[in-house]
């Protein structure tokens, strides 16, 4: 692949900008100065630096990141910051979306790709990707809740029964749910179809990828072995 269309690629900005960038001596490989745009490298493996910062070519890009509370999923946020500031430009040059939505005041495991077969995957209705929450509720959570969510609940203007698997209580006003389906706030809707509110939600993980340890705000690229876990598959070791 030409250079200039790798650095494209890779989101550092135009055509016409990447080969300024190239020109202008900005690009090593191999720790050699990389002048020309039209010089072509192997992309298997690849890895080069920009401006002393080292980079490795990635055909596309599949991230986790710890959501912080108020932050909206959405390049234009309304009311609070965009999930998307927490990104190096590159990426959001690269055209990455969540994969699925998180509430601006639920925190946790949030995916990110510029690969919308992989966002399709986890996202269509017929996958049912489980996916872990945690919940701090208004009220103590009673036997008879945790057996309602457990064996189903209606929700306003959606079909069918919504039921949430391995229901396990933490603590007097905490607990931890798996739900196979994405409808909109399912997680309170459930609590408040069996009589409680959620106070706080965090999502800990998406199939079997658990949140890696990431600070707040942090994000990592996933490797392929969790990428494969987000969707569900345990490869055999």
């Amino acid at each position: 692949m030409l250079l200039e269309k790798i650095l494209q690629s890779q989101g550092f900005g135009s055509r016409k900008y990447c080969q300024q960038l190239i020109r202008n001596g900005s690009v090593l490989i191999e720790n050699q100065v990389c002048d020309n745009p039209k010089q072509n490298f192997n992309t298997d493996d690849l890895n080069f630096i920009v401006f002393g910062e080292p980079y490795q070519y990635r055909e596309n890009v599949y991230i986790a990141l710890n959501k912080p509370q108020d932050y909206e999923c959405s390049h234009q946020a309304t009311h609070h910051q965009s999930v998307f500031s927490l990104l190096p430009e590159i990426l959001i040059h690269r055209g990455v979306q969540c994969v699925g939505r998180l509430d601006q005041d639920t925190t946790g495991l949030l995916l990110l790709t510029d690969d919308g077969q992989y966002l399709q995957s986890l996202t269509h209705p017929r996958k049912h990707v489980p996916k872990i929450y945690h919940v701090t509720t208004a009220d103590p959570v009673t036997p008879e809740q945790i057996q309602a969510l457990e064996q189903g609940v209606e929700l306003r203007n959606e079909k069918g029964i919504f039921a949430a698997t391995d229901v396990q209580l933490i603590s007097a006003n905490q607990l931890s749910m798996t739900v196979h389906q994405g409808v909109y706030h399912q997680v309170k809707r459930m609590l408040a179809a069996v009589g409680n509110k959620v106070d706080a939600l965090h999502r800990h993980q998406i199939g079997q990828l658990e949140l890696p340890d990431l600070a707040e705000g942090g994000w990592m690229y996933l490797t392929s072995s969790q990428k494969q876990l987000s969707q569900n598959i345990v490869l055999d070791e």
